[in-house]
């Protein structure tokens, strides 16, 4: 098999689509947009990003509050979610359009969306500025799921939630399990091999 050298680029895939909301939840103020270019940083402490464009009107809210929210998204949201990404805060209320409904966070002052399977509140500790984005660097201060993904242990599935992702200008919806985190070097794997 021969490989094509490309020179580099953004073909990381696939990545989240995730909505990313802003503002003074206490004043009113609420804003989202889509955002591919998030994701976790750090386990301990526990650490996201998200890469804003300076120019975005999200940009400058997230710059003078400090913080942002994370909102996973699922296929039924595939439409809003692109709306999101398509239209600007400045002339848009995106949550009125997309009919998404605004909830107090947590930790932070900012609006977590109620139809989001799971949401990560976060705080900036670090502006980094890479060229044509900005990256907020933030501590995750809290997380709110949906009950209905967590079961009668505490833990929480978000493979019931139909996530979907982000590749090369499409949205994906995740597909089947393939396996779980450690299961090539399980006890249990190793004796299915040897058969």
């Amino acid at each position: 098999m021969s490989r094509v050298f490309l020179k580099g680029g953004t073909l990381m895939s696939p990545l989240p689509a995730a909505l990313v909301t802003s503002g003074k939840y206490s004043e009113g103020e609420k804003n989202v947009f889509t955002a591919a270019w998030t994701g976790i940083a750090c386990t301990r402490p526990p650490v996201a990003y998200v890469s804003v464009r300076p120019e975005r009107f999200s940009y400058s809210v997230i710059d003078r509050t400090g913080e942002f929210v994370i909102n996973l998204t699922t296929s039924k949201m595939v439409r809003n979610t692109d709306l999101c990404g398509m239209k600007s805060g400045r002339d848009t209320d995106k949550f009125a359009r997309c009919g998404f409904t605004a909830a107090a966070a947590a930790t932070v002052d900012c609006p977590v969306i109620e139809e989001s399977p799971l949401s990560l509140e976060c705080r900036v500790r670090e502006k980094i500025i890479l060229g044509s984005h900005t990256m907020f660097l933030a501590d995750i201060t809290g997380i709110s799921a949906d009950e209905k993904y967590i079961d009668s242990k505490g833990k929480i599935n978000l493979e019931q939630a139909g996530l979907m992702a982000y590749s090369h200008g499409k949205y994906f919806a995740l597909g089947r399990k393939l396996g779980d985190f450690g299961f090539s070097v399980s006890k249990k794997s190793r004796k299915v091999k040897s058969r």
